[in-house]
């Protein structure tokens, strides 16, 4: 059907090209074109047959088109810019390492100088601090152990030594032993005495060999 609206433009005017789509137009509405006498008009059920075929024609024609105008697979995917493959753009983004002497580095940090070791707790929290809660200035050098010197590390208490810390803990296990003791010496005796039963009741809590109640005679509890 195409081809044949193809020869009826050529025919009426091969250099108008853009009369293909009128007539394309025409023959879907089963109109005779003007430009030809021999028309035969197409029964609808050839229209919606032929129809639905091109449509499902056209989809396949453009990702064929798509596919030649784009790179193979390999070469897209094995394109990288220049800042991920140019070797000059890599180093000088990443040196290399400046191997530092032991004098230049005594603490095999890579050279850097660490401030005073000092527990942030340990600072003054009435100073005019840029932050008040880490108790810090802005741009101040951080010291690598900044984790186990900062306000949220362990706390540490200088109230007192160890000789006197130990002084106290001694003193309290000695107070609490003695108190115990005291209470054990001036405890009060039982203030009732156990019920004796005649026989201990041998027969009724299950004969010889089981447990059986007190009787008169039994010592003292």
């Amino acid at each position: 059907m195409l081809s044949r609206v193809r020869r009826i433009a050529a025919k009426q005017r091969p250099a108008r090209l853009d009369l293909i789509p009128k007539l394309w137009t025409q023959l879907l509405a089963n109109q005779a074109p003007a430009s030809t006498s021999n028309w035969v008009p197409l029964s609808p059920r050839r229209l919606q047959g032929m129809l639905p075929q091109r449509i499902a024609r056209a989809p396949a024609l453009r990702s064929g088109l798509a596919a030649t105008r784009r790179l193979p697979t390999t070469q897209r995917r094995g394109f990288l810019p220049p800042q991920y493959s140019d070797r000059k753009i890599l180093d000088d983004k990443f040196p290399d390492r400046i191997q530092l002497s032991d004098a230049e580095d005594p603490e095999v940090n890579g050279g850097y100088i660490n401030p005073p070791r000092i527990k942030r707790q340990f600072r003054d929290p009435y100073g005019d601090w840029w932050d008040k809660q880490e108790r810090r200035n802005f741009g101040e050098p951080m010291h690598e152990d900044n984790d186990i010197l900062g306000m949220f590390s362990p706390h540490e208490y200088t109230w007192t030594t160890t000789g006197p810390a130990l002084i106290m803990f001694g003193t309290f296990v000695a107070t609490f032993l003695g108190v115990c003791g005291v209470v054990y010496l001036c405890y009060p005796d039982k203030p009732a005495y156990p019920r004796e039963f005649e026989g201990g009741l041998e027969r009724e809590l299950g004969g010889p060999g089981a447990r059986r109640a007190r009787m008169p005679g039994d010592p003292d509890p």
